[in-house]
C-alpha cells in the first residue's frame, strides 16, 4: 500500500516557551500551567507539528544562569533553524517604525519577521507585552500584509492546542492580565530581551550581529533552512 507523507504545520518557539519547558517545577498556580501547556506541547504534539527555531532564540536562551542555558539549548538542539534574510530586516524595520511592536523591542520584532518571512504557520510565546499581544495582533498582521507577506498566527501553547484539539478547560486566573503579568521566568526572559537589545545603536549594528551569529554557526556545522522568496505574497500597488 502507498503512504503519503503530509507536511507537517511548522511551529517557532519563541525563547519564553523553552524557559517555562526546563524550569524548574512552580507552586504557583499561573506559573504552573505555563510550564504544564509549554510540556504538553513540546511533547504530545510532535506528531503534528514540526517545531523550528532561528539563531535569535538559541541567542536569547543562551544567555543568563550557565546552567540553566544548557539546558535550554540542549532541549532545543535537534530543531529546524530558519535563516535571516534582507526581506526579514525590511519586515523588522516596518514593525518598529510602525509601531506594531515598540523600539525597544527588536529581537520580538525579528522573531514575528523571521516566522512570517518564512510562512511558518505558527508562532508561539508566552510574551503578551509585545508578542502575543490581543491589542497589537491586527496592527502586526496588517503591517505584514503591507510588507507582502501572509500573516501567521501567533498564539499561546495552550491557545494553539485548544485551536487543534484539546478539549480541557485551561484553569481561569479572573484577575490575571496577561499584559501586566510576570513571573521569575517572564523577568529573566525580559532581561534579557533588554540587556541584548542595549547593546545596538541602531538596526544595522542588530542586522550585523544576527549575520554574525549565523555565520558562526555555520562554521560550528550548523544547518539552516533558507528563505524561499517565491512564497512572497504580491503586494496590490495604491491608487494614490
Amino acid at each position: 500500500m502507498l503512504k503519503y507523507a503530509t507536511i507537517k504545520p511548522r511551529v517557532y518557539i519563541e525563547p519564553t516557551v523553552v524557559s517555562y519547558l526546563v524550569a524548574r517545577p512552580s507552586n504557583n498556580p499561573i506559573l504552573a500551567a505555563r510550564q504544564k501547556a509549554s510540556q504538553q506541547l513540546w511533547e504530545d504534539y510532535t506528531d503534528r507539528f514540526e517545531f523550528v527555531i532561528s539563531e535569535i532564540v538559541r541567542d536569547e536562551i543562551g544567555q543568563g544562569d550557565a546552567n540553566a542555558a544548557l539546558r535550554r539549548l540542549e532541549i532545543v538542539s535537534s530543531l529546524t533553524i530558519l535563516e535571516v534574510s534582507p526581506d526579514v530586516d525590511m519586515l523588522v524595520e516596518k514593525l518598529l517604525d510602525s509601531g506594531a511592536v515598540p523600539q525597544g523591542s527588536i529581537f520580538d520584532a525579528q522573531h514575528i519577521a523571521i516566522a512570517t518571512v518564512h510562512s511558518v504557520e505558527y508562532l508561539v510565546s508566552w510574551n503578551h507585552k509585545h508578542i502575543v499581544n490581543e491589542h497589537k495582533r491586527e496592527h502586526i498582521n496588517q503591517v505584514c500584509r503591507e510588507a507582502g507577506f501572509q500573516p501567521i498566527t501567533i498564539c499561546t501553547p495552550i491557545a494553539l492546542m485548544e485551536d487543534i484539539q484539546m478539549k480541557e478547560v485551561p484553569e481561569k486566573h479572573p484577575e490575571f492580565d496577561p499584559e501586566t503579568y510576570t513571573d521569575p521566568i517572564l523577568e529573566e526572559c525580559y532581561r534579557i530581551k533588554a540587556e541584548l537589545s542595549a547593546q545596538f545603536k541602531n538596526l544595522d549594528e542588530f542586522f550585523a550581529y544576527v549575520r554574525a551569529l549565523e555565520e558562526e554557526g555555520k562554521r560550528n556545522g550548523l544547518k539552516y533552512v533558507p528563505y524561499d522568496p517565491s512564497k512572497r505574497i504580491p503586494v496590490e500597488e495604491s491608487d494614490d
